[in-house]
């Protein structure tokens, strides 16, 4: 049964909602939290002022931006820089700029889950920064990474921001490492942000907005389910409920049911039961320090090459090598 099932999926959209809400416990992938409207929220999320990360990593990237883009350029030759979900680029265009008001040779390659994203990306690059070369890819992380490795043998430098590292438990996070890695060649780059282990409530704060905006977005896998796969969701039959391990440095996000109830997803020709309380997972937002982001550069084959850090050591950015 399961086969034939399997066989009628028409996107990864399908199966994998399919696959999280038949499993126990249920979950839901935070990657599908984005499209026209999840982008918009996101964007309002990083505008928020509990939301650390942006301001941090910005605080990163301009105070370093001269010594980020020397190890970049390695002595003024071309290279490529690629953007592991690029997103609106507004931290990107930091370094995009020091490299074009310096002209330094590079095209820009943003990879994106999201289409929408990408060309208002593309549109902003056209107007704000006309002489970067900019070639976006729409895709998943994992989707395109093979396609990194089809690229000639011009220089990489790979850019992973905002912590979105984070969204992998460390076995993942491994497997993640080793892949860009093995699709490294000596002299490549690897750029990654790892946001630090903190105040809890700080960490809380920022995933669980008073105004509501980070429940929104986390609610909006439940609207294009019911958009795209004709269900059926209340969402305000859903809470958001954040907890944080301040041990293992883990932050998780869920959607739980306030009643009983079904849902019906038509397209998938689902019902899904709910008992009062019981919770969707739908993401993780993993906390990092030194040791732990050395551990996870030795067991993918990485070397640390240098870190960078904001002026409150809130957040850092690591530079790795191939090991």
């Amino acid at each position: 049964m399961n086969e034939e099932i399997q066989t009628q999926f028409k996107t990864p959209f399908e199966q994998d909602v399919y696959q999280g809400l038949t499993e126990y416990p249920k979950y839901l992938s935070s990657k599908y939290f984005y499209d026209k409207k999840g982008d918009k929220l996101f964007q309002d999320i990083m505008n928020m002022p509990e939301y650390y990360l942006t301001d941090a990593e910005f605080d990163v990237l301009d105070h370093h931006k001269e010594e980020i883009t020397s190890l970049f350029s390695s002595n003024g030759k071309e290279f490529n820089l690629i953007e592991l979900g690029a997103g609106d680029g507004k931290k990107t265009k930091i370094l995009l700029k020091y490299l074009s008001d310096n002209n330094l040779p590079f095209e820009y390659l943003p990879i994106d889950i999201s289409q929408n994203a990408l060309d208002q990306l593309e549109d902003s690059l056209r107007l704000e920064l006309p002489k970067v070369q900019v070639r976006t890819q729409q895709g998943t992380y994992f989707e395109v990474l093979a396609d990194i490795a089809k690229l000639n043998r011009t220089r990489k430098v790979i850019l992973f921001l905002g912590s979105n590292i984070g969204n992998l438990l460390h076995p993942q996070a491994i497997s993640f490492l080793t892949s860009v890695q093995e699709l490294m060649h000596e002299g490549d780059l690897f750029f990654v942000g790892f946001d630090q282990k903190k105040n809890p409530q700080t960490i809380l704060n920022a995933y669980n907005d008073q105004t509501g905006i980070t429940a929104a977005f986390n609610k909006n896998v439940l609207a294009r389910i019911n958009k795209e796969l004709n269900g059926n969701f209340s969402l305000d039959d859903f809470i958001h409920w954040e907890v944080y391990d301040p041990e293992t440095g883990t932050a998780k996000s869920y959607l739980v049911s306030k009643k009983d109830q079904k849902v019906e997803i038509k397209d998938l020709s689902l019902t899904v039961n709910f008992r009062e309380w019981e919770t969707i997972h739908t993401e993780i937002s993993q906390k990092y320090d030194d040791s732990t982001v050395t551990w996870l550069a030795e067991k993918s084959g990485l070397q640390i090459e240098t870190q960078f850090t904001d002026s409150k050591n809130q957040y850092k950015n690591y530079i790795f090598k191939k090991g």
